[in-house]
């Protein structure tokens, strides 16, 4: 018997880019473009979306409001009961990924609605939410960024050392918290306004500019930016020396301009 299940059709709905910026996507890699004045700018690529609606989380039923969508392809026998309970009750194919978006209008969507990266526009700001890679066990200076000792005076084998770690009288104990060498990496990572540089709405992609978190093909959460935008301001250039003298000679020239010509009546 064959293993191969045909999904459930999904109606789909438009999403209100009003109502929510926030979708899931997986990390594709990176690469650069070129904008209009020739400037390379490096890129990350990621697949956004489709997302579909799976449960409505009201303040009256649940104690929040939110929304929640799946994301990513996977086997049926992949998944577990619970979780094909969930996507069998809203009617959408199994996905790899569940998580939630809270909103205060969570009441406006639907079960079966597809949130997709056309609700983004070129020139938001977002903020992106990865796992880190693993690079297993590392030493205090790769992993706390620090400077190392000095490399003369007869250290041979300290160079890398953490140095002192606590002290004889007191408090004679290493106090909780002290940095040290253990496991680097696999760490929730926020990376806080990004700037969409292109949405590909046909192939749910979304070029967002510089390094995401996380390696090849993990989720990538997206989100609206919080932070607030700031104004352009472009200042007008200071005159310079030679402009600020010749405009002090012409109002000075100007009274004697007056007078001579007065006398000359």
């Amino acid at each position: 018997m064959s293993e191969a299940t045909t999904a459930p059709a999904i109606a789909e709905k438009p999403a209100n880019a009003a109502l929510i910026k926030a979708i899931l996507a997986q990390k594709v890699g990176m690469t650069r473009i070129y904008d209009a004045h020739g400037k390379s700018v490096p890129v990350t690529v990621l697949q956004a979306g489709p997302c579909p609606v799976t449960q409505v989380m009201t303040a009256e039923k649940h104690g929040y409001s939110a929304i929640q969508v799946a994301f990513g392809a996977v086997r049926e026998k992949s998944v577990n009961k619970p979780l094909a309970g969930i996507y069998k009750k809203a009617n959408v194919p199994v996905a790899k990924w569940l998580r939630e978006f809270r909103t205060d209008k969570a009441s406006s969507f639907q079960i079966g609605q597809i949130l997709k990266v056309d609700s983004f526009a070129v020139g938001d700001y977002v903020d992106l939410f990865g796992v880190s890679k693993g690079k297993g066990f590392a030493g205090a200076m790769k992993r706390h960024n620090f400077r190392g000792g000095p490399s003369t005076h007869g250290q041979s084998d300290r160079a890398r050392a953490p140095g002192s770690s606590g002290s004889n009288t007191y408090p004679g104990r290493v106090f909780k918290g002290k940095k040290f060498p253990g496991h680097l990496g696999v760490e929730r990572v926020t990376i806080q306004h990004m700037e969409v540089i292109q949405v590909n709405a046909e192939k749910d992609l979304m070029l967002v500019k510089g390094a995401v978190p996380g390696s090849l093909q993990s989720l990538i959460t997206v989100h609206g930016t919080v932070k607030r935008l700031k104004a352009r301001v472009i200042h007008a250039p200071e005159p310079g020396k030679k402009e600020k003298a010749k405009k002090e000679a012409s109002k000075g020239s100007a009274p004697a301009a007056a007078a001579k010509a007065k006398g000359a009546k």
